[in-house]
């Protein structure tokens, strides 16, 4: 492993499962207390709901005795806020568990509280916790509410992630031609049929790509360009399949590289595309069908730990890669790769705010250096750390997703500003489908 690379160690493989358990429960425990059956009727239940004019899927009693109706999450203004409302404090993150009541479709559902009911939550945001009552217990199932199975995780492991399959010897700005197998282009249509490639994300399963807002309804972007889909396994935009030379001379070729259809892009919701602060510039793509990993495309883990999710990694070295590409130019046919260290956000955000630019707790920043920076990476792209488990198994995690910079990239003294990932990890989990 190269010099100065990021390595966590954290507690042993026993507690990361402990872990992922805990955080699986947000949305993913299914309320096995009512058998599958077809929902009733919607129109049954005509109860003052703030999800009036929604489908509702049954009545239900809320963790801390409520009544409600069982709805899409993203249909349930009072639970979905509270979702987007980062950082998520475990009280608030328990009671979303509890208030799960189904699945339809691949989506969740959730107990929403009656609109005349008792206020849940606090009507100007803020970061405190909302007050339950100690020791309140899953959601009651009133009505036969539609279930699915949860035996499919929706996010690998890292031992199924985040792993680069040769040993590399690190250095130069070219990567190998397995290097970063995650790193997806993402393909728009233009007028007259025009493809084109100018924004990169990160694959996270079989199905889903996490890439910047901007690269999905971002100002810059132009409004008759339309996602169409992504690249997987590319190393050289010019060449099909990609070879290069090892060192005993010998040609070692990837398989051709794949484009796979999006199905719908996701934008996050809170997500201004007017604004200067680029404030939770996310978004995800859900690909059309599910891709099958090899040595040259594979998913990049994400922050599940909460070490990971709440650190700053400030003066760590990270890595970032790409082929420079935006929505406006392109910087190389070939992945490139630098290591960025991570600014202290104070320090950054006193950079930013003489150009009326105002950064927060969800953004982070790193780099700085003339030259580097996020031109060898590109707008949507990773961030990338190296985390080390309990056993002394090693993988690749998502810290950032490339936001924006100045117009210069690479300007000394100017570091790139990233989407710190660890933020909205609840709400990937939320909103990622079987």
């Amino acid at each position: 492993l190269r010099t100065g690379a990021l390595k966590i160690l954290y507690e042993s493989l026993d507690s990361d499962q402990n872990i992922f358990k805990m955080l699986r429960q947000v949305f993913l425990s299914v309320l096995l207390m009512s058998a599958l059956s077809s929902s009733l009727p919607a129109s049954q239940y005509n109860h003052p709901n703030e999800t009036m004019g929604k489908p509702t899927f049954g009545r239900c009693i809320t963790p801390n005795g409520r009544p409600g109706s069982c709805v899409i999450l993203q249909h349930c203004k009072k639970l979905y806020s509270l979702l987007l409302n980062q950082p998520l404090h475990d009280v608030n993150r328990l009671y979303l568990s509890q208030s799960q009541c189904g699945y339809l479709n691949r989506k969740v559902l959730i107990c929403c509280p009656d609109q005349n009911s008792t206020p849940l939550i606090l009507t100007q945001a803020t970061v405190k916790p909302i007050k339950l009552e100690q020791g309140f217990k899953k959601a009651v199932i009133l009505d036969k509410i539609p279930m699915e199975s949860t035996k499919t995780r929706k996010l690998p492991r890292p031992s199924k992630c985040g792993q680069m399959t040769s040993s590399r010897i690190y250095g130069g700005n070219a990567t190998k031609i397995d290097e970063y197998p995650w790193m997806a282009l993402i393909e728009y249509t233009k007028p007259y049929g025009r493809i084109g490639h100018h924004c990169g994300g990160s694959l996270i399963s079989s199905r889903y790509i996490v890439t910047a807002s901007h690269c999905v309804n971002g100002k810059a972007l132009p409004k008759d360009w339309l996602i169409s889909g992504v690249r997987l396994g590319e190393w050289d935009t010019k060449t099909n399949p990609d070879c290069e030379v090892d060192v005993r001379g010998e040609k070692d070729c990837a398989p051709p590289h794949i484009d796979v259809p999006v199905e719908s892009a996701i934008p996050h919701p809170r997500y201004d595309p007017n604004s200067l602060n680029q404030i939770n510039d996310i978004a995800l793509l859900r690909l059309k069908n599910a891709v099958t990993f090899t040595d040259f495309i594979r998913p990049i883990c994400l922050p599940l730990n909460d070490n990971l999710r709440t650190a700053t990694f400030d003066e760590i070295i990270m890595d970032v890669a790409g082929w420079g590409k935006t929505e406006s130019k392109s910087n190389s046919n070939v992945k490139l790769k630098a290591e960025l260290v991570g600014v202290p956000l104070e320090k950054c955000r006193h950079i930013y705010s003489p150009q009326s630019i105002l950064l927060d707790a969800t953004q982070m920043c790193a780099g700085g250096k003339k030259g580097v920076d996020s031109c060898r990476g590109d707008s949507g792209g990773p961030l990338i750390g190296l985390g080390t488990t309990g056993r002394g198994r090693t993988y690749y995690f998502l810290i950032g997703i490339v936001s924006f910079g100045p117009t210069s990239c690479g300007l000394e003294g100017w570091p790139g500003v990233y989407t710190r990932v660890g933020h909205f990890v609840d709400w990937i989990q939320a909103t990622v489908e079987y």
